[in-house]
């Protein structure tokens, strides 16, 4: 049997902001029990997928050392072949004789350069400084500059240097072209991480890529 009870204004308040304080608080631990479940589920989430990644990167090193391994004596023997004195050579492909799978074997290359380079540097810079007398002057020492300008290891982009050279050729001085070819007679590339890039044909006879990480697998 429902009951009616009375209340004076000051005790409807009361009650009304009881109920909610109440409400606040049932909402409070609401989201913080939502939110220890979710960081729960988050937990058991990455703990199951971290091994999983961790053994397909480990099957992926193992093939790419294999693949490597089996192409070795290929490689060899391409230098005999080819006759070929010296391998500077930083990627090999080989192709099916049907034409229809492609496989590249090869290395990333870091720019790197002996101390001599600054001796090249500062002899272009010592020759362009003096070079900005009116705005067409002015646009060349910049460019110049520009090209000179190092990466955050400090080394030149190789790519710039053969700018360099271009410059070189069109300005036709001594001390600039000498400057220059220190420059690149000090270029000492390092070889980075080996890499693997492999195709087959497709139905319209195109090439294609076989995705070989997460990031290219759709």
């Amino acid at each position: 049997m429902e009951q009616t009870v009375k209340m004076s204004a000051d005790e409807l308040a009361q009650f009304e902001a009881f109920k909610k304080a109440q409400a606040k608080q049932q909402a409070k631990e609401k989201r913080k029990k939502n939110l220890e479940t979710f960081n729960a589920m988050i937990d058991d989430q990455v703990r199951t997928t971290i091994p999983e990644l961790e053994s397909i990167s480990e099957q992926l090193a193992m093939v790419k050392d294999a693949v490597f391994g089996n192409f070795k004596s290929l490689l060899e023997m391409k230098k005999d072949v080819m006759k070929m004195t010296t391998d500077n050579q930083r990627s090999h492909t080989f192709t099916t004789s049907d034409g229809k799978m492609r496989i590249e074997l090869g290395c990333y290359i870091l720019d790197n350069y002996k101390d001599t380079v600054q001796d090249g540097i500062d002899l272009i810079k010592s020759y362009i400084n003096g070079l900005a007398k009116d705005t067409d002057t002015q646009a060349l020492v910049d460019m110049v500059l520009k090209l000179l300008s190092k990466d955050q290891k400090g080394n030149l982009k190789a790519s710039r240097v053969l700018q360099l050279r271009n410059v070189a050729e069109q300005i036709n001085n001594d001390k600039f072209s000498e400057g220059v070819e220190i420059i690149m007679n000090a270029y000492d590339p390092l070889p980075s991480k080996q890499f693997i890039r492999a195709w087959k044909r497709g139905n319209n006879n195109e090439w294609v890529s076989i995705p070989l990480s997460i990031t290219d697998v759709n």
